[in-house]
């Protein structure tokens, strides 16, 4: 079953000048039609300016359709009376956890949506004590978010999500602003969230290697998504993916470079340890 379904999504941002007329309407996403089942590990690909943002921002009704629609768990986004439903369902990670993580306290920050939608004491410390643990932070419940890594503080940021029980989280490039440990932290916790709790995650990004364990990849280009498939589908189409501005996991351009030179090789090598296994 489709947990978000996109069925001809149209957004523009129209720029306007001091008297209120349209000076130019650009289209980030341009009839988008798209379904994501419950329960998957969703990556959507694209470099900047190619649409992937404005689209995670529909998941959780930031962003209301131009044209189109958007279901999420059912419902329409453009519906006003549905809006606080559809946020708790689809939880919003965003690049900067600065602007995310308000308090002073992690355990008390990881609190703080539960505590807005009205969840009882006690539960909101279970919550919190299970979504810390769920993302590797319980340790660091009791400590002062500014004293964290930028890593630390997106796992926080996850938590303060999850604490909500979202049935999806879309995190929109949330590795953009870290170091590669900070990143590799991040996206273990999100495959975790997947695989152990069974949440749908949306993952916005512009690096190729953090997708490679994704079910299915939906590459965008000028508001357009323009390939769609598994990891090892996207990976197998490297002239393609350089065509679209996007850089090659370096693993997977040497095979398809020695495959060129008359290698054997498999297409879509995704990691080191098969790139050995086939060349061994």
């Amino acid at each position: 079953m489709s947990i978000i379904q996109t069925k001809d999504l149209v957004f523009d941002y129209i720029r306007r000048d001091e008297e209120g007329n349209v000076e130019s309407i650009v289209s980030a996403v341009d009839h988008v039609s798209l379904q994501v089942k419950e329960g998957s590990f969703i990556a959507i690909l694209g470099h900047n300016g190619s649409g992937k943002s404005t689209l995670a921002k529909h998941i959780n009704a930031i962003l209301s359709p131009t044209e189109g629609t958007v279901w999420v768990d059912g419902m329409d986004t453009r519906d006003d009376d549905k809006l606080w439903d559809i946020r708790q369902c689809a939880g919003m990670v965003f690049q900067n956890p600065d602007n995310q993580i308000i308090g002073q306290v992690v355990e008390e920050d990881v609190g703080f949506g539960p505590e807005n939608m009205g969840v009882p004491t006690k539960e909101i410390w279970e919550r919190v004590e299970e979504s810390l643990k769920a993302v590797g932070m319980y340790e660091y419940r009791k400590h002062s978010p500014n004293k964290l890594s930028g890593g630390q503080k997106q796992r926080v940021s996850i938590a303060g999500v999850l604490a909500m029980h979202p049935k999806i989280i879309v995190l929109d490039e949330p590795t953009a602003m870290l170091d590669p440990m900070g990143r590799k932290e991040v996206i273990r916790a999100a495959r975790a969230l997947n695989q152990v709790e069974g949440i749908t995650v949306i993952l916005i990004t512009h690096y190729m290697e953090e997708l490679v364990h994704a079910d299915q990849v939906f590459v965008m280009d000028q508001g357009r998504v323009v390939m769609e498939g598994t990891p090892r589908e996207i990976f197998s189409q490297v002239e393609k993916l350089q065509s679209l501005r996007l850089t090659v996991p370096q693993v997977t351009l040497l095979a398809h470079e020695l495959k060129k030179r008359g290698l054997p090789l498999p297409d879509g090598i995704l990691t080191v340890e098969e790139f050995l296994a086939a060349i061994g």
